[in-house]
């Protein structure tokens, strides 16, 4: 791989970035020459709303003007897509915040490098409906069946919402139903569901006309956390942190450029996963795209909260579903994002 001089030019690209702000650009960069640095990324799962802003990127070019050229998977296994990162088959990967702290009980050689939606997506999802069998609240889940996903700390997320209501798994009936979610809960086999994210199965569900009552985990007794995260492998940070950081650069600029044009990042999402019915897409990618643009303020995109994710750590440590309580540094690194340079 001819290196120096796509380093060169990332480097200039860098000081642009913080002089200018390269998501105000509008037109894109032609004096960019050399060889791009290669960069490759496991998504979480099949290409889908989440993914609009990584899409539109390199639809629109922004990783070729940031000098990446970026390659795409999408894996069949999710469990592969921390381990790949953690075994240096991938540059990086998208996963969820949980699975980072799993990731570190395992001693996998993974931190997290930025957050691509800074908050709880999994939700408690039931239908509206009247009688005895309609339910309001939480505590109208006793004697109900509950499906999930059988993921283990949703689990967990299920003992807190009902311990807060009083309640405790023997209370209701909580069924594993794998990737069954809306079936479950469509057929009336389940009266509600947990593990659905408000923004994909909660609008399909509207679109369907079920009327859902969608409530995310952290408005439930579960503490806040950020739902999808960017990850790279530790050991490799000082060396590729220089890739990574104008990978996030470029992210910025194609989820703004996302949430600009709902309808274009619509279609790279259609196009990029022909499986996709088009309405449907097109309701979820609008409900999504908020939510891939939220920052905090004063922070730059991607920033993940230290004290939120210690607040987390601990919470599944009070679980067992990790020992001891980690420090946020152990989990995540927010040196690489647009406004920061590493050194």
């Amino acid at each position: 791989m001819t290196r120096l001089p796509a380093r060169a030019i990332a480097v200039a690209l860098s000081l642009l970035i913080l002089a200018a702000g390269v998501a105000a650009c509008g037109s894109k960069s032609d004096d960019t020459t050399g060889e791009p640095e290669k960069l490759t990324l496991d998504l979480d799962f099949y290409p889908n709303p989440d993914h609009a802003g990584i899409y539109m990127a390199q639809e629109e070019g922004f990783f070729k003007e940031a000098g990446l050229e970026v390659a795409i998977d999408s894996p069949s296994d999710p469990a592969a897509p921390l381990k790949d990162v953690a075994a240096g088959r991938v540059d990086l990967a998208i996963t969820y915040e949980p699975e980072v702290m799993l990731a570190r009980e395992q001693g996998l050689d993974v931190v997290a490098v930025a957050a691509l939606v800074n908050r709880p997506l999994t939700s408690l999802i039931w239908l509206k409906s009247a009688g005895k069998s309609a339910i309001n609240s939480v505590p109208d889940l006793k004697g109900k069946t509950v499906s999930y996903a059988g993921i283990s700390y949703q689990e967990a997320f299920m003992k807190t919402i009902l311990r807060r209501a009083h309640l405790g798994t023997s209370d209701v009936n909580l069924v594993n139903v794998g990737f069954g979610l809306l079936p479950s809960l469509i057929s009336g086999k389940a009266q509600a569901m947990l593990g659905g994210y408000s923004n994909v199965e909660g609008v399909d569900l509207r679109e369907r006309g079920k009327e859902p009552v969608i409530t995310p985990v952290d408005q439930l007794g579960v503490p806040t956390y950020d739902e999808l995260v960017i990850v790279a492998r530790r050991s490799t940070l000082e060396e590729e942190g220089e890739r990574i950081r104008l990978f996030i650069s470029a992210l910025r600029r194609g989820t703004e450029a996302a949430a600009k044009s709902p309808k274009a990042a619509t279609a790279v999402i259609l196009a990029a996963n022909t499986d996709l019915e088009p309405k449907l897409a097109e309701a979820q990618v609008k409900a999504t795209l908020p939510l891939l643009s939220a920052r905090t303020a004063g922070k730059p995109y991607g920033w993940m909260n230290p004290e939120e994710w210690e607040a987390f750590a601990g919470w599944m440590r009070d679980e067992e579903l990790i020992s001891g309580q980690p420090k946020a540094s152990e989990l995540l690194s927010n040196a690489y994002l647009v406004d920061e340079i590493p050194e």
